[in-house]
């Protein structure tokens, strides 16, 4: 099988000061004010063409460290992240957009910001705009949406990017039933048209349905990785 993302020995540590002032100490007494707090400890896995790989863990583990990382957000402190395509993620709720926006005009601009082009976004915007079900709120701010709505149309945009890597962290948590079962579909039809996708969730029945394989992160660490009904 096709690697389409390769986590090589990823550490993420954090300097970790009791207050402002301990930085300035450090950097002109040259002399260390702070703990290390180790978010992510020599990570690795690989993630193929067409895979669903989940990750699970406790809150803290490290989970959502290790995706920032391997979207950009935050650089490792060692270890190498090879992507071998266009990666979209839904992170954080409501990131990539501008609430001042309405829906419609956030559409562009977050397809923007993920890689797709200004015709991608008038092409797909009618799609995007049915999916998300959203109907006339989508001439409406989105400093008005609930968290649910933001959720819709985020994951909407995201899904209709058509990334070859797509990461899922807890977005559709937020969601209710019959929206997340529609999100649930979408993924497993993109996943059959050979996009990877990396699942983030406490949900374990939804890990069951969509991952081919899973890894469980604990105190920063890859503990184990198996299929999704051990």
């Amino acid at each position: 099988m096709k690697k389409i993302l390769e986590v090589k020995n990823i550490t993420k540590i954090y300097k970790v000061y009791k207050s402002n002032l301990d930085r300035l100490k450090e950097i002109f007494f040259n002399k260390s004010y702070h703990k290390e707090y180790i978010s992510n400890d020599n990570i690795s896995f690989d993630l193929y063409e067409g895979e669903t790989l989940g990750i699970i863990g406790v809150n803290g583990a490290g989970k959502s460290t290790i995706l920032k990382q391997i979207v950009g957000v935050i650089t490792p402190t060692s270890g190498d992240i090879l992507k071998h395509g266009r990666v979209t993620a839904l992170l954080e709720l409501g990131t990539g957009f501008n609430s001042e926006l309405t829906g419609l005009e956030n559409i562009f601009l977050n397809g923007t910001l993920i890689g797709m082009s200004n015709k991608e976004c008038e092409d797909k915007k009618d799609a995007i705009i049915a999916f998300s079900e959203l109907g006339d709120y989508i001439y409406e701010p989105i400093k008005s949406y609930s968290s649910g709505m933001t959720m819709r149309l985020a994951f909407s945009i995201a899904i209709y990017s058509e990334p070859q890597i797509l990461i899922v962290d807890e977005a559709l948590s937020v969601g209710d039933a019959h929206f997340q079962a529609k999100c649930t579909k979408a993924l497993r039809e993109r996943k059959d048209r050979n996009m990877s996708i990396i699942y983030v969730s406490h949900d374990l029945n939804s890990l069951k349905l969509l991952c081919d394989r899973i890894i469980l992160l604990n105190k920063g660490t890859l503990v184990s990785q198996g299929n999704p009904q051990d």
